[in-house]
């Protein structure tokens, strides 16, 4: 076992107290008089501290703020809304070490992917600045003499944004900075089981937001329950876009009612993500991939690695590499950097671990190696388990659903096109990755007949998204899009102009309507 690292002086970089209030208005803070919600750190079981959560009376003070504060953030120039941006990410920075041991320590990822999720909002801050001054148009010829066409974009209203635990700031602030750019202003409701991330978070923002003198209502924070504060967001009519991390089944509930009232959503729910690994693959390349996309965040990614298509000359041979390489992780402590495996977030998701490996023996899947849940020196929290690899015989019942938790199941295949189809023969779309040194089979897997993915990969594994491109999935994951590429667009409302600056009033089409 490596050693424990019981240091929690981080919480007090971070402004923490043993009881925080659950609602930020950007530059204050209300004394909210919901429940009080403890939470609990899955490396060690000790309290971290306590969130007085919102009420419904402090989210529709919350709410009334931010729709007025957009009347006026969206008259502000874009680069110069990208300037705050701009220095949110520059406060980010000096609070990426305690900010990212904070997320590893109340969410149980490693320390490296905790500082990397803060560096994921300090990239998109970087990208929603450059954003700022790029929020393009298009022109177009209109078919009447003296007369332009264009389309332009303009800001939305207040975006709502419904994070989950196991990203726990990093999700946010995909939507929050290109939203905040787009002249957005925007309410954060976080998972109830990771509130001081966003407690902490907003401590760091305020800042920014009171240095630049900045409206209450632009930025704001409304941790509260589900019954206080979640269903009453998807019924205002005062967020005519949500943005919602979590299950197929919160995502199924969130769109039929935000539908129902014409509002939007960016749904991002579940995925199944699978590896393709060709026989004409490098081995020693995919081996790394696989075990990183299998186990980092302790199998609590979105884009986690669940299924490994192997090709049947190669089966035995990559089955001896990976047992290989899991008997060699190390697991433990996330704030010790030896290594390489935290907890589960709560017992709740061992109990889903241990449960999803018993029914699928039931479907005739094979225990391959781990699978235990670890007890004694280190393990007190009852949150950490052996990561799993389990022999399946196609996608059976239990290999179609999400289990969040760290099991991979191995499957054979004799040719390309079935390999395909095993990929995309599961309910969700999100990630999906094929290594292959055989240009024709990546072209393939990359073509319209190949992976129906939101993210296709060649020679990478199906996690660790960057910034840049658009991130999302089709089928039961949503079809959401956050992030990169112009996925900006989503944060506002399209307008199509029509200008005549001739003296006559000519009809589209040719019609004539002369009186």
């Amino acid at each position: 076992m490596a050693k424990k690292n019981n240091n929690t002086s981080f919480l007090k970089q971070l402004g923490l107290n043993n009881l925080n209030y659950g609602a930020c208005t950007g530059t204050k803070w209300i004394k909210t008089s919901g429940s009080v919600i403890d939470s609990y750190s899955p490396v060690d079981g000790n309290k971290i501290g306590s969130v007085k959560t919102a009420s419904r009376a402090d989210y529709d003070k919350v709410m009334a703020l931010s729709a007025e504060a957009f009347k006026h953030w969206r008259l502000v120039p874009a680069p110069k809304r990208g300037e705050l941006v701009r220095q949110m990410g520059d406060e980010l920075r000096k609070y990426k070490e305690p900010l990212g041991k904070l997320v590893s320590y109340e969410m149980g990822k490693s320390l490296q992917e905790g500082l990397g999720e803060v560096q994921e909002m300090i990239d998109i801050c970087d990208f929603a600045v450059g954003l700022s001054r790029q929020l393009y148009g298009l022109t177009m010829h209109s078919e009447r003499p003296s007369h332009r066409m264009y389309e332009q974009w303009h800001p939305l209203g207040v975006v709502g944004v419904v994070s989950a635990f196991n990203f726990p700031v990093a999700v946010w602030s995909w939507n929050a900075m290109i939203a905040l750019a787009c002249g957005d202003t925007v309410v954060w409701k976080p998972s109830s089981k990771v509130m001081l991330c966003a407690v902490a978070t907003h401590n760091i923002i305020a800042r920014v937001l009171k240095a630049n003198g900045i409206d209450e209502g632009v930025c704001c924070l409304i941790a509260g329950s589900s019954k206080e504060v979640g269903d009453v967001m998807l019924n205002d009519h005062r967020l005519p876009l949500l943005s919602i991390t979590g299950s197929t089944r919160v995502g199924r509930h969130a769109a039929s009612i935000v539908g129902s009232r014409f509002g939007r959503t960016i749904l991002e729910l579940g995925g199944n993500n699978a590896i393709i690994i060709s026989d004409k693959a490098n081995l020693d390349l995919a081996i790394r991939a696989v075990v990183f996309g299998a186990v980092g965040t302790a199998g609590q990614r979105c884009t986690t690695t669940r299924r490994l298509i192997l090709h049947e000359k190669i089966y035995n041979a990559f089955k001896t590499k990976l047992v290989k390489a899991f008997e060699q992780l190390r697991i433990g402590n996330p704030l010790d950097s030896a290594n390489h495996v935290g907890p589960l977030i709560d017992k709740d998701a061992v109990r889903m671990f241990s449960n999803a490996l018993q029914e699928v023996k039931k479907d005739g899947g094979k225990l391959v190696y781990g699978g235990e849940v670890l007890k004694g020196k280190g393990y007190e929290s009852g949150c950490y388990v052996r990561p799993a690899i389990v022999e399946v015989k196609g996608n059976v019942r239990m290999v179609c659903e999400e289990t969040f938790a760290p099991i991979v199941y191995l499957m054979k295949y004799k040719t390309i096109d079935e390999a395909i189809a095993l990929q995309n023969d599961v309910p969700q779309g999100l990630s999906s990755s094929i290594f292959t040194d055989n240009v024709q089979e990546a072209e393939q897997f990359l073509s319209a007949a190949g992976s129906d993915c939101g993210i296709a990969n060649v020679n990478i594994g199906t996690s660790g998204a960057e910034i840049g491109g658009a991130f999302g999935g089709e089928k039961e994951t949503g079809g959401g899009r956050e992030s990169g590429s112009d996925s900006w667009k989503l944060y506002m409302r399209r307008q199509t102009n029509t200008i005549n600056y001739g003296k006559s009033l000519p009809l589209a089409q040719g019609i004539e309507f002369n009186f």
